[in-house]
C-alpha cells in the first residue's frame, strides 16, 4: 500500500525530480564573483575528484543522490549526479575544464528516466557569443558573457574559487544558463557553523541565497575541511522544505 501511494504521488507530481535537481543546483551555488576574475591564473589549488552520497527529503519522500567528479587525462572534468525512486529518476552530466581558478563549461545534459522522460541540454562553443540550450523540446540561443556556467558546473566553480580564496567569507554573485534564460543569483555569507554529520562534526560556511519572493528561502553549508564540499542545503517554498544532507564522501588524496 505504501509503495502504491508513493508511486501515485510521483505520478501526480512529475516535476519532483526536476525540482529536486534544480533546488540542489541552486543551493550548491557557485559562480563568478567579480573578485574571482582578478585571481591569479596559476591557482595553487585544483579540484580533487570525489564520490559523495546525499540524502534528499521532500514531500514526505526520501531519495539517495550519488554525485561523482572524475578527472580525465586531457584535463577535462566530468561531474555526474542522479537518483531514483521506484520507476522515476534522473541523471545529469556536466563536462568542463579549468583555467586557473575559473571553471570553463563545455556541456550539460539532464535526462529524466522511467515515467518522466524529459531532457535538457546546454552547450558552450569556444569563441561563440551564444549558448545553445534545449528546453521542452525547443532550442534557444542564450547570450554568452564570460563566466556564465551551467547548473552543475557552478557547483565546482564554488569549490574551486573558495579553495583559492584566503578569506572565503564574502558574498558571491553568480550567472547560470538554465532552460531558456540566463539567471543571476546572489549568495550572502551568513557565518561559520559546526554541523553534526554522518562524517562527524564539520566546520562549515553558511550562505543564504537572496530571493525576490519573501516566502522562499534557500541556505547552503559547505565544509572547508572537505574541499568545500556541500554538507547541507535547505530550500523552503510555499511552506514545504527540501533538505539535502551529506551521508558519505570519498575525496581523492584527502585524509578525512
Amino acid at each position: 500500500m505504501a509503495s502504491q501511494s508513493l508511486q501515485r504521488a510521483l505520478t501526480m507530481h512529475p516535476n519532483i525530480f526536476r525540482s529536486l535537481s534544480g533546488f540542489i543546483a541552486a543551493l550548491l551555488l557557485a559562480g563568478t564573483a567579480a573578485s574571482w576574475a582578478e585571481e591569479e591564473a596559476n591557482a595553487s589549488e585544483t579540484l580533487r575528484p570525489y564520490s559523495a552520497k546525499y540524502k534528499t527529503t521532500a514531500r514526505g519522500m526520501a531519495l539517495t543522490l550519488t554525485r561523482k567528479l572524475k578527472a580525465s587525462k586531457d584535463g577535462s572534468f566530468t561531474l555526474t549526479n542522479g537518483g531514483k525512486i521506484m520507476v522515476v529518476g534522473f541523471h545529469e552530466v556536466s563536462v568542463f575544464t579549468t583555467d586557473g581558478s575559473q571553471v570553463v563549461p563545455k556541456s550539460y545534459v539532464y535526462q529524466g528516466t522511467g515515467l518522466i522522460n524529459r531532457r535538457r541540454e546546454v552547450h558552450f562553443t569556444p569563441g561563440s557569443d551564444t549558448i545553445r540550450s534545449l528546453y521542452k523540446d525547443n532550442w534557444y540561443d542564450l547570450p554568452y558573457t564570460e563566466g556564465t556556467l551551467d547548473r552543475m558546473s557552478q557547483q565546482e566553480q564554488l569549490r574551486l574559487a573558495l579553495l583559492n580564496d584566503p578569506t572565503p567569507k564574502e558574498d558571491i554573485n553568480i550567472r547560470v544558463a538554465d532552460g531558456k534564460r540566463i539567471k543571476d543569483y546572489q549568495l550572502i555569507y551568513v557565518g561559520e557553523e559546526i554541523l553534526d554529520t554522518p562524517l562527524g562534526k564539520q566546520r562549515t560556511l553558511h550562505f543564504e541565497r537572496l530571493h525576490d519572493d519573501p516566502d522562499r528561502k534557500s541556505d547552503t553549508w559547505v565544509a572547508p575541511d572537505l574541499d568545500y564540499l556541500m554538507v547541507k542545503t535547505l530550500h523552503v517554498e510555499d511552506g514545504k522544505p527540501v533538505e539535502v544532507t551529506l551521508q558519505s564522501a570519498e575525496i581523492k588524496g584527502l585524509e578525512k
